[in-house]
């Protein structure tokens, strides 16, 4: 079952260290891992690139490729691997990626993006799914979005999240093409209506639970990306308001719980930074946030830094009792 709030694959963010924290914030999102070459599986460490923790769960695998066999192979070792669902890359703009002819670019390609769909299918059973555009260049008509996800649907593919911009594939950045494209949630929307057994997942610009929720109304699922990342606690503000799981009191708890996994990923030859990079907007927006994100900025590169680093950030925040007061003196200043 498709959980109604996912966090997106963000190249060099979502890595398992980045997985394992946000599922302590939420424990019904699904997380999806930054995006995996079917050449890098085929051909590097399994071990290394796919192992991750069962506290991830559910977690999707994200593939780069357009080779249905060697798209099948890399997914047969996700499945191996635990993952709950494989999902194909069909979004991501950059040069480096076109030229591996997969990502956005395979829009104009569905009979390849099929074939994968049909070859992954009958590899594995766990669910097999597509991110992609709205469109690509001049080809941005919704006609050419509902040829892609007829001909893909056709293949097998039954889930679909749509960042809600279309990618411009020659002259803007991969950063760029994140905000200068405009939104069009309408399209997507229009989309639901059109093919209502299909799963349609809205990604793009999401930074509020109200946005959430006045999506939901419309397709069946939202995918949250850099707010998520920047301001992680946006995860347990989703999870209250839409998954139903329990959420912890407030971010000391977070921290208490990253401790012993901490402790282990250590023990297991892995760097603290590697960890608490991820961690850094935890406080976003409170007392001592800044304090927080330097104490760990400054130290955790340190050769032999250790759980120690994280205590000494705790000791530059408010003691909990005034961090919850803050809480509730910013509720009721705000009408909140």
């Amino acid at each position: 079952m498709q959980s109604k709030i996912s966090v997106a694959p963000m190249m060099d963010w979502t890595d398992r260290h980045c997985r394992y924290f946000m599922r302590l914030l939420s424990p019904s999102a699904r997380l999806y891992t930054e995006m995996v070459t079917a050449q890098a599986i085929h051909h590097g460490d399994q071990q290394k690139i796919l192992a991750f923790d069962p506290l991830e769960h559910p977690a999707a695998l994200q593939l780069g490729g357009s080779d249905p066999e060697l798209m099948a192979e890399s997914a047969q070792a996700g499945a191996s691997f635990g993952y709950d669902e494989i999902n194909i890359n069909v979004g991501c703009p950059s040069d480096r990626v076109q030229s591996g002819q997969f990502g956005a670019c395979l829009m104009a390609a569905p009979d390849v993006v099929a074939a994968c769909v049909r070859s992954i299918r009958s590899s594995v059973s766990v669910p097999v799914t597509i991110k992609t555009r709205i469109g690509i260049d001049d080809r941005d008509d919704y006609s050419f979005l509902l040829d892609f996800i007829d001909a893909t649907a056709e293949a097998g593919c039954d889930t679909y999240i749509v960042h809600a911009r279309k990618a411009i594939l020659q002259g803007l950045s991969p950063k760029e093409n994140r905000s200068v494209p405009p939104l069009n949630y309408e399209r997507v929307y229009q989309l639901k209506a059109d093919r209502p057994k299909l799963t349609i997942v809205l990604n793009g610009g999401v930074t509020t639970v109200a946005e959430c929720k006045a999506h939901l109304a419309q397709v069946d699922g939202v995918m949250v990306g850099r707010q998520a990342y920047h301001e992680p606690w946006f995860l347990t503000e989703l999870e209250s308001a839409f998954g139903g799981g329990s959420v912890p009191r407030d971010r000391y708890d977070v921290v208490a719980a990253m401790l012993p996994y901490v402790e282990h990923e250590l023990a297991d030859g892995a760097l603290l930074k590697h960890i608490t990079r991820h961690m850094l907007g935890l406080f976003a927006g409170l007392p001592g946030a800044r304090a927080w994100r330097r104490y760990l900025s400054e130290n955790a590169h340190r050769n032999g830094a250790d759980s120690s680093v994280i205590m000494g950030a705790l000791a530059r925040l408010p003691e909990p009792g005034n961090l919850l007061a803050s809480k509730e003196s910013a509720a009721h200043s705000t009408g909140g």
